[in-house]
């Protein structure tokens, strides 16, 4: 159901839920101060209540309503990169709903690059949380009518066209201490953060107990082992070799199935979605291509793995987890 901005904001403060656009994916958008319109967020997505949500504010000047700290690398990074696809994890105020934080002491908060989503923060006065408008785990949606195959047509939604950057932010971890961490690869690389903080990200040393470990480090959106995955099974490649000959043994079992490739080559004898051998641009079709795929219900769906290579890092990481090696 597609609704106008008013719309949206006036459904935003009376506690409903609404998918917004964003740069990165559309969100499932709820007034991120009610515990009630928060529920109604898990409880559509079928998500968890311990993976937290990302708060969407319209400004660097409201992290503070948020983040009981907001260090030096972090200000350094909120400048460089917002409006942006960049999401900043930080210590959060004692006030913040245990909702939101999916219990961690933590609030990520991001501003989005999209103008009909700051105008829909700037003209409610909220901020609201808003994960992908998916069913958990499922794949990420890229255009309105992805929420709607998704969630559903009764869903409202506020269209804003095809996201440009196509797969979800960065997310980076600051402690009250300055230390960071790189806890979601996106476009907005490793590298383009280093020439920002100029210190390398907190490592850990091996020898640590992983409990400790995984204590230390705030829990965040995007990091379920399987994640980003479309119905039909994704089967994936580290060569296009490869793919064509599963191809081939699936054909011959008298089974199904289209594939995705990356670049130029050779072509599996079935239906093809050929994407550039741009790391950005494969990273704005990438959804897209593969809801086109799903809806074509196969028995399978080939994809090509990308480079192991750091212009690739953000694409290879949500293929990874949302199919296994063939």
């Amino acid at each position: 159901m597609r609704i106008s901005l008013e719309d949206a904001v006036a459904r935003l403060r009376n506690g409903e839920v609404v998918a917004i656009p964003t740069e990165t994916v559309y969100g499932l958008a709820a007034d991120a101060t009610n515990d009630v319109a928060l529920q109604k967020i898990f409880t559509t997505k079928q998500r968890p209540a311990d993976h937290p949500l990302i708060v969407h504010i319209s400004d660097i000047s409201h992290v503070t309503d948020w983040a009981a700290s907001f260090p030096e690398i972090a200000v350094k990074l909120a400048k460089a990169f917002w409006p942006g696809a960049l999401t900043l994890v930080l210590p959060a105020k004692s006030h913040v709903s245990k909702v939101v934080r999916g219990g961690e002491p933590t609030i990520a908060l991001r501003v989005p690059n999209h103008p009909v989503a700051l105008a829909l923060l700037k003209l409610s006065g909220l901020s609201v949380a808003a994960p992908s408008a998916n069913l958990f785990t499922q794949l990420s949606p890229t255009t309105a009518a992805h929420v709607e195959a998704g969630l559903g047509v009764a869903i409202p939604v506020l269209d804003g066209g095809a996201c440009q950057v196509g797969i979800e932010s960065s997310i980076v971890s600051v402690s009250a201490d300055g230390q960071w961490q790189l806890l979601r690869p996106g476009m907005i690389s490793e590298a383009d953060i280093l020439k920002v903080v100029g210190s390398k990200q907190q490592i850990k040393v091996e020898s640590e107990d992983e409990k400790t470990i995984q204590a230390q480090t705030p829990k965040v959106p995007g990091q379920h082992a399987l994640h980003y995955s479309p119905r039909t099974p994704l089967m994936l490649f580290n060569n296009r070799a490869n793919l064509i000959q599963e191809s081939e043994v699936l054909m011959q079992a008298g089974k199904t199935c289209a594939a995705l490739i990356i670049g130029e080559g050779n072509q599996p004898n079935c239906q093809v979605v050929q994407l550039t051998s741009q790391p950005n641009e494969v990273a704005e079709q990438l959804y897209g291509a593969l809801h086109g795929l799903d809806a074509l219900q196969v028995d399978c769906i080939l994809a090509e793995l990308p480079p192991n290579a750091p212009a690739w890092v953000a694409v290879l990481d949500r293929l990874s987890r949302a199919g296994y090696k063939g």
